[in-house]
């Protein structure tokens, strides 16, 4: 049993490979090779394909990022463009509307003084004709005043007086 090429334990199964004593030495150069084999095609096929792999992702990423910052670049030109056209917007607006409040105000006062010199004529005409009601006012009033004094006179004397005495006593007392 010795001359075979697996040994036996002393429970009569046979001893696992790898720890077998006879066959170590050309497991041993077998790894060798295999391990050198694998070395050579993971170096020469699986490295430079993972590496062309991982440069262009790299490529893509750094891609991506150029990309990214200048859509950022153009959306933080694009703000600052809308602040300023809104800001250009405001700034009109507010140049419309003083122009239009001044304008308004220019036609308002041209309006107040329309109405104004409207009214001082009318007010003027209307004093004109108070003037002449109460001038006509009192040259009645002075008629009926001699009228009423003559008869006043008349009535607790029992004579006429003269028209001219009424005349002045009246308007001796119109005077004051």
């Amino acid at each position: 049993m010795a001359t075979e090429a697996h040994t036996e334990h002393p429970g009569g199964k046979p001893q696992f490979p790898p720890f077998n004593k006879e066959t170590f030495a050309s497991q041993l150069i077998w790894l060798a090779i295999f391990f050198v084999a694998l070395y050579v095609i993971i170096s020469k096929l699986a490295i430079p394909r993972i590496g062309g792999i991982v440069e262009a992702r790299r490529g893509r990423v750094e891609g991506d990022l150029a990309e990214a910052n200048s859509l950022k670049e153009q959306s933080s030109a694009a703000l600052t463009a809308y602040e300023k056209s809104l800001a250009d917007a405001r700034g009109r607006a507010q140049t419309l509307g003083n122009e239009t409040r001044e304008r308004l105000n220019v036609e308002a006062e041209k309006t107040r003084r329309s109405l104004e010199g409207e009214l001082n004529a009318r007010l003027a005409k209307a004093e004109e004709t108070i003037a002449g009601t109460k001038t006509a006012a009192m040259t009645n009033v002075r008629g009926i005043a001699v009228d009423t004094a003559t008869a006043i006179v008349e009535r607790l004397t029992g004579t006429a007086p003269t028209a001219n005495a009424v005349e002045t006593a009246v308007t001796a007392v119109l005077k004051q």
